[in-house]
């Protein structure tokens, strides 16, 4: 079915767009979910891996106090005490170990409750820390020391034990034991015991955050809680359902309800104490987040349905009203009526594109009257330019004159006999022919050269001396294509400003070139009185701002009526580009350095014949 109203175009358009909105709501949502029970599960993962982590750190503490004991001599000579010892050696050992042993263990570890030390011969002591000492009949000492034996590792090693020799007390004491041997016997038939307060141990874990209902509890190889926020289940078997979900998972999250309410638990083995740190969640607390996402999804999406069709059916209208005028007015300019269309009171996009509309009726019925003006203008302009070729044709008829009048003086100064007559003569007529031609480009730097060289001539002549120019140009740079009559000028320049007070024998003038990345040089460098750094900086002003020289400046930089520095400078710009032109280094009463900078390559194959 095909929609042919914009009105109603825009309302479907605009519901389809509310529809996939709220799909990629829900896709997020989805998704959302899933990785919120990641996230939840990596969370109680992590808090079993740092709990495991501080326990045995905490654990691993105690067990340095006792390496300490190990190597105690007396604790060695009192597990070879043999069962009918001396009163006195039982009393003294006794008293040895408690000062220089256990004393400044008890200092050290204000939370250790006891130590006590059984030998194989059925000898016993015990150290008290702060708690009520109690005495052992040989009995209760052998049936202490049998359980020890048969629960701690035969090779030495600590064992963790939720066992206490303290009447009443099994529940909160923690038992850190391991088999030692004396200086005569090879065998590990000694006992080495630390009792540690049930209560201190749990305060590494009372400060993990698992939310109202949720809690961390520790559980020995034989499922026996060993901790439990409830104090009244320490020391009571695990439930036989979580003991069968948590031997089966190992270290995966699983759930279970034996208790009545879904649960998630993860679980983390101690390598140090080999008890298991198990957390447990509510799975609804777990999924709670998720929950509110999603009535908050559900209620957001309806909401903002409703509110999409409100908005559809105004924004249409709001769309096609302004539009249908427009059409009409269009109608009408299609007519050749040039009506503007009345503007609506508030101001949008639309209401601006009828304002356009107006402008632009407007200005098209301005543009028709200033066509002919301009057509008329292009007349003048043409007229103009016709005008400017005419003079610059007739500007050249005067140096053809002249140049056929200097030859005419070059035949009676033969008559007369006179060289310096002629040879100045003849030097004229090249120079101004030279520059009767009008192209710009296509002279070589040997063309240029010529040209001074005939100026030079004329100046040796006018300054009544031999004055060289040290020219230092490669034979392979002769070729290269330069812009005409621009070398002759800044060679003159250097005759009108560097010698002021006329040319001495010190003075010279020397020509150079050369090729550096990009660039094609040329430089005029002179010994004379340099450049005043003000005018220096102002010179180079005028050349950044590429103006053809003024009068003014013509005055300045070359002289009244002749080819100033700056008129060089823009010419160059004129046939190679902005970024050539004229470069100058001058320190006033040092000399002067001009440098024509053009682009490095182009060679001309024809030179120019005078």
């Amino acid at each position: 079915m095909r929609i042919r109203s914009l009105y109603a175009k825009l309302t479907f358009y605009f519901l389809v767009v509310i529809g996939l909105t709220l799909s990629g709501v829900g896709i997020s949502y989805s998704t959302s979910s899933r990785e919120l029970d990641e996230l939840a599960k990596k969370q109680m993962e992590q808090i079993v891996r740092n709990a495991v982590h501080h326990t045995d750190l905490y654990l691993r503490d105690y067990e340095r106090s006792m390496v300490s004991l190990l190597t105690f001599r007396y604790v060695m000579e009192f597990m070879d005490l043999p069962a009918d010892r001396e009163a006195y050696d039982y009393y003294y050992y006794r008293k040895m170990i408690r000062e220089a042993g256990v004393d400044p263990l008890f200092i050290g570890n204000p939370k250790i409750a006891s130590i006590y030390l059984i030998n194989g011969n059925g000898n016993a002591v015990y150290y008290f820390n702060e708690t009520n000492e109690q005495s052992f009949t040989p009995e209760e000492i052998w049936r202490q020391r049998d359980y020890f034996m048969s629960n701690t590792n035969p090779n030495g090693q600590l064992s963790i034990l939720k066992n206490s020799i303290f009447t009443d007390q099994e529940n909160q004491m923690v038992t850190l034991v391991r088999r030692i041997r004396g200086y005569s016997s090879p065998e590990l038939s000694g006992l080495l015991a630390i009792e540690l307060r049930s209560a201190d141990l749990s305060a590494l874990w009372k400060g993990v955050d698992l939310g109202e209902l949720g809690y961390l509890f520790i559980a020995d190889a034989s499922g026996n809680i060993v901790y439990h926020p409830e104090e009244s289940k320490v020391g009571t078997v695990m439930a036989e359902a979580v003991r069968g979900k948590l031997g089966q998972s190992g270290d995966s999250v699983f759930y279970d309800d034996s208790g009545g309410e879904e649960r998630i638990y993860t679980a983390r083995m101690s390598d140090y104490s080999r008890w298991k740190l198990i957390v447990s969640m509510p799975v609804e607390e777990v999924r709670k987040p998720v929950t509110n996402i999603r009535n908050s999804t559900l209620s957001v999406g309806l909401f903002t349905l409703l509110l999409a069709i409100l908005l559809a059916y105004r924004f249409s209208k709001s769309i096609t009203r302004p539009i249908q005028a427009l059409k009409s007015g269009m109608r009408e300019t299609e007519k050749g009526n040039w009506v503007p269309i009345p503007l609506p009171k508030h101001r949008d996009e639309i209401a601006e594109l009828m304002l356009r509309y107006n402008l632009m009726v407007k200005r098209l019925s301005d543009a028709v009257d200033k066509v002919v003006q301009v057509e008329l203008s292009n007349r003048e302009i043409q007229m103009e330019r016709e005008r400017a070729e005419f003079q610059s044709l007739q500007l050249q008829i005067n140096p053809h004159f002249m140049y056929n009048t200097l030859e005419t003086i070059v035949c009676y100064a033969a008559v007369q006999d006179s060289e310096d007559i002629t040879e100045i003569v003849q030097a004229l007529a090249y120079m101004l022919r030279y520059s009767v031609q009008t192209n710009l480009e296509e002279i070589t730097v040997a063309n240029e050269l010529k040209h001074v060289m005939y100026y030079m001539n004329v100046m040796q002549h006018r300054i009544g001396r031999k004055f060289e120019i040290d020219v230092a140009i490669m034979p392979e740079y002769l070729l290269h294509a330069m812009v005409r009559l621009t070398l002759q000028p800044l060679v003159e320049n250097v005759f009108q400003h560097a010698f002021p007070d006329g040319v001495e024998e010190y003075h010279y003038i020397r020509i150079d070139c050369g090729e550096e990345n990009d660039i094609f040089w040329v430089s005029v460098e002179d010994n004379g009185s340099g450049i005043s750094g003000d005018r220096l900086a102002g010179l180079r002003h005028k050349l950044d701002a590429n103006r053809l020289a003024d009068v003014d400046e013509l005055g300045d930089a070359g002289h009244k009526g002749g080819i100033g520095m700056l008129n060089v400078h823009r010419r160059i710009q004129m046939v190679f580009g902005d970024r050539f032109g004229l470069h100058i280094e001058s320190e006033e009463q040092q000399g002067t350095k001009i440098t024509m900078l053009m682009p490095k390559g182009r060679r001309v194959n024809k030179q120019y014949e005078a």
